[in-house]
């Protein structure tokens, strides 16, 4: 099926890491072409920098030229135009989990990085690490890693690190997408309820990592988080081996002493102390999945280290969008409970003495439902002020499924916090421009474009800086 393929189309080519293998395509010399509804940056702009148009929104004229192939991206459903022309006129198509297994992955030593959070960091880690030490992995990694050209890379080592996502892989194959991608070695950092559109409860979850677990073979490896509570009961497994990392003395892999400075962290094991350029207590656990799985293959402590210091991150992971008029605007995709709390924590600790605003769009499948309401003021306890955006989507729920953000507000401001529900990009902007001042830090929480409000902030600032400017210089 696999070895006459020269042209693919991408249904839904914007998502992270169908944009990412859609670019590795092209620079293979396949003719790629694809469509989506909403693109918007980062990954319009990386397909743009690399020579892919994206045709807008779905038509079967996108079809016209009959590719070899169509990939059918997991947020499209039936009655999608293109994805209708693909069945009725009987066009090759699969998901792509299917096309990165049969295309890359096939004799690999596949290393798959799961988890409700901390995938994208860990694998970009893990990655980098490899890269440093000459091992020159291929990788799929949700997201666009500074020290690499973009979130996908299918080289000829026998090497390949996958972040691996437990949402469904399409509407025609209900599945995990993660029990596609053959894994030696699964890395599996933290369980907790999160695509409630898909999973009807934890349990649920937990079956889908036990479907993946099953996979890894005898000469393979479970790395797993043995502080989780929601981990732990997966990992009664005779078939394969099973390490826990974690800060607890039962550990294989334990971290102790562990200091949390400004933009850095400091851990050490029996026989090492590292220090990694990133912020916070969760990224010490990712750093410590990553350190765990490069010693089990081999590499040094001293290897290990060299990496992390020349580590850059991961873009829309507390990236500083920009510093207009003294107001810091970070973007970041947190849009758990759990990490929008360790988001806010880490700018806390990078930011000391400044006030803090966070700005959430209600836009994933699950926070756009009540499932958090009553978690959701918490998970904002680092910030000063909070300013709650519109549910996304808003029409697609019944309202009684529906998060309810003026109640949000009222436990916010129950708890001490300033806040505020603005529905539209344009209010939130004007009133972020009205109230900031030198010194505050504004970070952006969503896991989508958001209506552009990072450059309409920045553009906003820079506006008022002009004025001031201008204000100054007349009373001179």
């Amino acid at each position: 099926m696999w070895g006459d393929i020269r042209s693919v189309h991408f249904v839904g080519i914007c998502g992270t890491a169908m944009a990412s293998t859609a670019v590795a395509l092209k620079k293979r010399g396949f003719m790629v072409t694809g469509s989506d509804l909403n693109p918007y940056p980062p990954m319009s702009t990386f397909l743009a920098e690399h020579g892919i148009e994206v045709l807008p929104g779905y038509s079967e004229d996108h079809l016209a030229h009959r590719p070899d192939l169509v990939v059918i991206g997991n947020a499209i459903s039936r009655g999608n135009p293109e994805a209708e022309y693909c069945l009725e006129q009987k066009l090759r198509y699969c998901s792509l989990p299917e096309l990165v297994r049969e295309t890359f992955l096939r004799g690999k030593r596949c290393i798959v990085v799961t988890g409700t959070h901390g995938k994208t960091t860990t694998a970009a880690l893990l990655a980098w690490v490899f890269e440093h030490n000459g091992l020159r992995p291929g990788f799929l990694i949700g997201g666009l890693p500074l020290n690499f050209e973009g979130g996908a890379r299918f080289t000829d080592s026998e090497w390949f690190i996958i972040e691996g996502d437990e949402y469904d892989t399409a509407f025609f194959d209900k599945r995990s997408k993660f029990v596609h991608y053959l894994p030696e070695c699964v890395i599996l950092n933290n369980l907790e309820f999160d695509h409630a559109d898909i999973f009807p409860d934890l349990a649920a979850i937990q079956r889908s990592f036990e479907q993946l677990i099953r996979l890894i073979p005898r000469n393979g490896l479970l790395l797993a988080n043995g502080d989780d509570p929601h981990v732990r009961p997966l990992l009664d497994v005779r078939f394969c081996p099973v390490r826990e990392f974690g800060f607890g003395d039962h550990n294989a892999v334990r971290a102790f002493n562990l200091q949390l400075g400004a933009g850095a962290s400091q851990f050490e094991i029996p026989s090492y102390r590292f220090h990694i350029n990133l912020p916070g207590e969760f990224n010490v656990r990712n750093a410590l999945a990553v350190v765990a799985c490069a010693k089990h293959y081999g590499l040094s402590n001293r290897q290990i280290q060299c990496a992390f210091d020349t580590f850059l991150g991961v873009r829309r992971r507390l990236e500083v969008r920009g510093v207009v008029d003294g107001v810091t605007v970070i973007d970041d995709f947190a849009h758990h409970p759990t990490a929008i709390r360790v988001t806010l924590e880490a700018l806390r600790l990078k930011y000391p003495r400044q006030r803090l605003w966070a700005v959430f769009e209600p836009r994933s499948n699950t926070t756009r439902r009540r499932v958090f309401q009553n978690d959701l003021p918490a998970a904002f306890g680092a910030a000063d002020c909070v300013l709650i955006a519109q549910v996304a989507r808003l029409e697609q729920l019944p309202a009684e499924e529906r998060l309810d953000p003026e109640k949000l507000v009222t436990d916010l401001r129950a708890a001490g916090k300033q806040a505020l529900h603005l529905p539209e990009v344009e209010s939130i902007v004007a009133h972020l421009a009205r109230e900031t001042e030198g010194g505050d830090v504004v970070v952006i929480l969503s896991n989508g474009g958001f209506g552009g409000i990072h450059e309409k902030l920045l553009d906003r600032l820079q506006r008022r800086a002009r004025v001031g400017a201008a204000s100054a210089g007349a009373r001179v």
